[in-house]
């Protein structure tokens, strides 16, 4: 039960993470709402899951790799410029939000959240430990995908309900 712990902690605070609007659910149900159709909010869910599991493997990666997380700043302005250049060069809704949903998760340190719950799977005694010279980055992935399940199930749910929730406050 003890090696339980870590993936409820992983998948716990990606539930919690979910239920922020700050984690892009409202920009989902917004992009729904604008465009008067249910499934453009799940549609705006892609981009956004995609910017916040690169910006969480890149810490679960320098987590399993020993690696500092000094850099992290620096992979958020690179973010910054890149949004800039697609706003500026395409009218790219995907590509906005998805790097919006990088600066916004990197900036903030979500990834670093999953630090504690990484560090017991990353030392624990796996075959997984084997793939790599200093810890088991195939663990660390698997983290980063039972956090990221979690929070898009409760993301996905949230922009749902507040999707709903101002058809309903619009009709009246």
């Amino acid at each position: 039960m003890s090696s339980l712990w870590p993936w409820l902690a992983v998948a716990g605070a990606g539930a919690l993470h979910g239920l922020n609007p700050c984690s892009g659910w409202a920009l989902a149900a917004a992009c729904g709402w604008r465009e008067r159709d249910e499934r453009a909010t799940l549609r705006a869910l892609v981009p956004l899951a995609l910017g916040h599991a690169v910006s969480v493997g890149v810490v679960a990666a320098a987590v399993a790799l020993g690696l500092a997380m000094d850099a992290l700043p620096l992979l958020a302005a690179a973010g910054v410029l890149g949004l800039v250049a697609s706003l500026a060069w395409r009218r790219r809704r995907g590509t906005a939000l998805a790097l919006w949903s990088f600066i916004a998760t990197t900036l903030q340190g979500s990834g670093l959240m999953l630090v504690p719950a990484l560090v017991p799977l990353c030392l624990s005694a796996s075959p997984a430990r084997e793939i790599t010279a200093s810890g088991s980055l195939a663990l660390a992935l698997a983290a980063v995908a039972a956090h990221m399940a979690a929070m898009l199930t409760v993301m996905a749910v949230a922009a749902w309900v507040a999707r709903r929730g101002a058809d309903a406050l619009w009709l009246r």
